[in-house]
């Protein structure tokens, strides 16, 4: 099929190089020339595993990039409409939304075949049927269903897993207004074979999407709330504790080779510093406003978010534990990124413990793979100095700070013992051995 793809950010841009990928002829439009360039000389503008290897392959090919969205619209089957909606501290702005679908309907206005919008950007339930649709029909002089279809098709995509999450991914969601447009995103979706496709409204689509990330934002709450309580009695290690529960053959079934199925999602099951990213703060927080503005009190969702919110200050209450004042003092923080294989620090909890550690007039080694840049435009202190290694950053500190489970910090207490080093550990992940140094604190102990 031939696909425009309406936003080139982190959900536009992955799928449409995985669309192109699995055979498609994508389009990719965006606004910004500078992006356009850069994708069009197969230069991603955003960091994500594997997909530069994917845009190189595709560019020119089946793949490209333009700032003509009319053109785009007019030479395509379908629209994916894939623009950011972040959120304004009351609720999610729409107004990139509300922006493309005005724009979407002025090129329908203009085109004679049949085409259909579907809405990929993560929207509060009813924004499709009504606002997106609204908007097609009054500036295209067309009607939905007659004259242009309109399906909403929620993305599952995990930052550091989004190219292997879309070319394998465990269910497809397809809301849609009518059975053609059912069927037109079902062809879209052909070459992924064995998957489960649900077939929905788009009211319905729009909140799998804001339950999914809902429920793994609660999971690590819980974790959180469990660990803080753990180690607030003492004599009990909240990581055991939640081993213990991953053994209920509920969430590990055993199989019938008495083998038992550890699923992924008892990582959302253990203790840490909290959750960050562009999804789960911003989603949970919009569900929270929506179900408020429909006279929901949404007590559970609140609770997740304020555990969250001050969640990262138990690394600061582990420092002080050993240390009454931290002026002056030297202290590594191993990780930026809000977790590993991504470079986005949106709402990472580092921000919050490196915030409180510069007020209190500590000096800052940091050193994250590749969130240094992103950091900088976060950060603008002399007090934090960037490092190239884990030995840089940790050599001759006080304390270190383990903050992103990046798989290199593994290597903390062989780098400690090999360089003769006797730092306070602080594991805000839980990823070492805790008999693994001489000095150890982490969340839930």
């Amino acid at each position: 099929m031939r696909i425009s793809v309406i936003g080139t950010g982190y959900v536009g841009l992955v799928s449409g190089v995985c669309f192109a990928e699995k055979g498609h002829e994508v389009v990719c439009v965006d606004n910004n020339d500078s992006i356009v360039d850069k994708i069009n000389s197969s230069i991603s503008p955003i960091y994500e595993k594997d997909l530069v290897g994917l845009l190189s392959s595709n560019i020119g090919k089946r793949l490209s990039a333009s700032s003509d969205l009319f053109k785009a619209v007019d030479e395509s089957d379908v629209s994916i409409l894939a623009v950011g909606t972040p959120y304004n501290g009351d609720e999610i702005d729409l107004k990139y939304v509300r922006e493309v679908s005005r724009q979407l309907g002025l090129a329908l206005r203009e085109k004679d075949s049949y085409h259909t919008i579907i809405v990929k950007s993560t929207v509060i339930p009813g924004t499709t049927d009504d606002l997106v649709i609204p908007l097609l029909e009054e500036y295209s002089n067309k009607e939905a269903g007659a004259d242009f279809g309109v399906g909403m098709n929620p993305e599952f995509l995990r930052e550091g897993e989004a190219i292997s999450d879309f070319m394998n991914p465990d269910r497809i969601v397809l809301g849609g207004i009518d059975k053609r447009t059912h069927d037109i995103m079902t062809e879209l979706y052909a070459g992924f074979i064995g998957v489960d496709i649900l077939l929905t409204n788009n009211k319905t689509a729009e909140m799998i999407k804001y339950t999914s990330n809902s429920l793994l934002a609660t999971l690590i709450s819980f974790s959180n709330e469990i660990g803080n309580l753990s180690a607030s009695l003492g004599g009990i290690d909240a990581l055991d504790v939640m081993n213990g529960v991953h053994l209920d053959k509920r969430i590990s079934p055993i199989l019938e080779d008495n083998k038992r199925l550890f699923p992924s999602l008892i990582s959302y099951l253990e203790p840490g510093c909290g959750f960050g990213g562009s999804c789960f703060p911003k989603d949970v927080k919009a569900l929270i406003a929506h179900g408020i503005n429909n006279n929901q009190k949404m007590s559970l969702l609140k609770a997740v978010i304020s555990i969250n919110d001050v969640q990262p200050y138990e690394i600061i209450n582990r420092v002080k534990r050993h240390f009454k004042n931290i002026s002056k003092l030297k202290i590594a923080v191993l990780g930026l990124a809000f977790k590993p294989g991504t470079d986005d620090m949106r709402e990472s909890p580092s921000i919050k413990i490196i915030n409180t550690l510069l007020e209190e007039n500590a000096m800052i080694n940091a050193y994250d793979p590749i969130a240094e840049d992103e950091a900088k435009k976060i950060f603008n202190n002399s007090n934090i100095n960037y490092c190239d290694s884990v030995l840089e950053a940790i050599y001759d500190s006080d304390i270190i700070m383990l903050l992103t489970s990046w798989p290199e910090f593994k290597d903390v207490p062989k780098i400690i013992k090999d360089n003769n080093l006797n730092p306070l550990v602080i594991d805000g992940r839980r990823m070492i051995q805790k008999d693994s140094v001489t000095r150890y604190e982490g969340i839930g102990l």
